[in-house]
Parts: structure tokens; C-alpha cells; sequence
């Protein structure tokens, strides 16, 4: 489990260095704003595009990982909802506070996923997670937006969700990377490369911004509502998926890629839904900083424990 721990270790620095450099007056406020608009509309399906075009996926059993993949996203979905039942007559968790629950659960931080997969595996790990991010990403922003609106009493507005799925550029990079590997040619060769540059800068990037949106001073007030979905995403998913994909036959490191995908900490994308939803922003916020600061330990275990049980 050390090798492990001090692999990743240089990833939680940068994401801690976002932080600190948050806190900082060298730096204007406004820039992490730009930052994340220039990783979410050009840096990150960059990285996408050019990791699913260029990889190497002969020898994988695709199949079986995405089916373990997916039956383990709709136990996920199916056991957080069973909670709200159980949940409502005690009066510990407000219905709004439920929604940020379900959507810390589910939703995972592929960049700090990608991150790690190629700091620790070889170069497949990185693209079974591209891939992975690339087959839930419509599903999961199809169901948390239903249950936000669902437990915030809001109306669904359908059409202007399916033009934020068809025109979101982490979707179009990636089905643009399958599409041009069915063609009988090959990218060109300079143009390749400079998307190569750019996405070699999208992780550190990336990093830096996951580290400046986290809130530290959000995690002074201990509640279940903090607690459950730690446990629901950093515990439960690993196990979920770890059971799914031995179920499909999945060994080896084809079993920690996959796994990887469950054991990182949520994304914070999902603070802006819950805020223009009405959901429970500040407590997703939260979360999700406790979370990352949490996975910095469990995620070395979760690995280690898969590739004992992966053979």
C-alpha cells in the first residue's frame, strides 16, 4: 500500500497547492474562474480525445468492463435512493441536503482519476478511464439532474438538458476519438501532437483547479449528511464494483482500472447544478472537499485490496 500511497502522493500536493494558491493575494480570484472555463471547453477534451484516440485497448475485455461498470453505477443509484425512505422520518437530512447526497455518491472526479491512473499503471489504465468517463457521463448527468429536481421540488426543463449533453465538449471529444478510430486513416501526425502538448497540460491544470475549489472551512460541522456519502462513495461504490466486475470475469489490472474510477472523490461540477436547482450547494461543496481529502488514503487501500483480490 506505500507504493501506492507515494505514488499518487505528488497529485494530492498539486491539488493542495491550488488551494494555497487560492488563498493567496499573488493571484485574482477571476483567474480560477478562467481556468476552469479553459479546462472544461478546451484543455480536458483535448486530454480525452487524445487518450481514447491514441490508446491501445487490444487485450482488454471492454465488454465485460462496461457491463461491470454500469450494473455497478445502477446498484449505486438504486441503494442511495433507498435511503431517502429510511432517511425522511428521522428528520437528520433535508430533502435538498438528500439531493447533494445522491450526486456526491455517484458522480466521480475523473481528472484526478486520469491523474492517477497514469502515474500508477500503464498506458490502458489512463484509457479504460477515459473510456469509462466517456460511457457514464450522459447517464449520470441524466440522473442526478432528475433527482436534483426531483427532491427540490423544481420542473424539469428537458430541452435545455439535452442541449447542455449535446453540446458538452468532454462528450463530443470523446465520441470524436471513437468515431475517427472506425476511420481508415490516420490523424495527422503535427496536429495529433499538438493536441498531445495540450493535453499533457490539462492534468496539471486540472489539478490545481480541483484544489482551489475546495472549502476546508466547510468542515466544521460534522452531520450524517456530510458523513453518508463519504462512506457511500469512497466505501461502498469500491465494493460495488469490485463484486461487479469479478461477477463479469475481470482480473488483473484490468479490475484496478476500473475500480479507480469508484474509489476518487466527486467532482465538483455538480456544485452548479445543485446551486441553479436548488439542491443543497453548500453541503455538496463539503462533501466534496472532505471527500478528496479523505480518498488521499483510502483510494492507496482500495487498490491495494483489489489487487490482492485480482489475483
Amino acid at each position: 500500500m506505500l507504493p501506492i500511497f507515494e505514488s499518487i502522493l505528488p497529485i494530492f500536493l498539486l491539488i493542495i497547492g491550488g488551494n494555497l494558491l487560492r488563498r493567496m493575494p499573488l493571484i485574482d480570484s477571476s483567474a480560477w474562474i478562467g481556468l476552469d472555463q479553459i479546462g472544461f471547453w478546451f484543455l480536458y477534451p483535448a486530454l480525452l480525445f487524445v487518450t481514447i484516440y491514441n490508446a491501445d485497448f487490444s487485450g482488454l475485455q471492454l465488454d465485460a468492463m462496461m457491463a461491470a461498470l454500469l450494473v455497478a453505477l445502477v446498484a449505486m443509484i438504486a441503494i442511495t435512493l433507498a435511503l431517502w425512505p429510511l432517511l425522511k422520518p428521522t428528520g437528520l437530512v433535508r430533502k435538498s441536503e438528500f439531493s447533494s447526497i445522491f450526486q456526491t455518491a455517484v458522480r466521480w472526479n475523473s481528472f484526478i482519476a486520469l491523474a492517477i491512473a497514469q502515474k500508477i499503471f500503464p498506458p490502458a489504465g489512463m484509457a479504460v478511464v477515459a473510456l469509462v468517463m466517456a460511457v457514464i457521463i450522459i447517464p449520470i448527468n441524466l440522473t442526478t439532474v432528475f433527482t436534483v429536481t426531483r427532491f427540490a421540488d423544481h420542473s424539469i426543463n428537458w430541452p435545455r438538458i439535452g442541449r447542455g449533453i449535446v453540446t458538452n465538449p468532454m462528450i463530443i471529444g470523446s465520441l470524436a476519438a471513437i468515431l475517427l478510430r472506425q476511420l481508415p486513416f490516420q490523424l495527422y501526425g503535427p496536429l495529433n501532437q499538438s493536441l498531445g502538448l495540450i493535453a499533457n497540460a490539462a492534468l496539471g491544470m486540472g489539478l490545481l483547479a480541483v484544489g482551489a475549489a475546495l472549502r476546508v472551512s466547510d468542515l466544521w460541522q460534522p452531520r450524517l449528511a456530510l458523513i453518508l456519502p463519504l462512506v457511500l462513495k469512497l466505501v461502498v461504490f469500491p465494493i460495488l464494483l469490485v463484486g461487479a466486475g469479478l461477477a463479469f470475469g475481470i482480473s488483473g489490472l484490468q479490475l484496478s482500472y476500473l475500480v479507480l474510477c469508484a474509489a476518487v472523490p466527486t467532482a465538483m461540477n455538480g456544485y452548479l447544478l445543485a446551486r441553479q436547482l436548488g439542491g443543497d450547494a453548500e453541503l455538496y461543496a463539503a462533501v466534496t472537499t472532505l471527500q478528496t481529502i479523505v480518498s488521499f488514503f483510502t483510494i492507496p487501500a482500495v487498490l491495494a485490496i483489489t489487487a490482492q483480490l485480482a489475483g
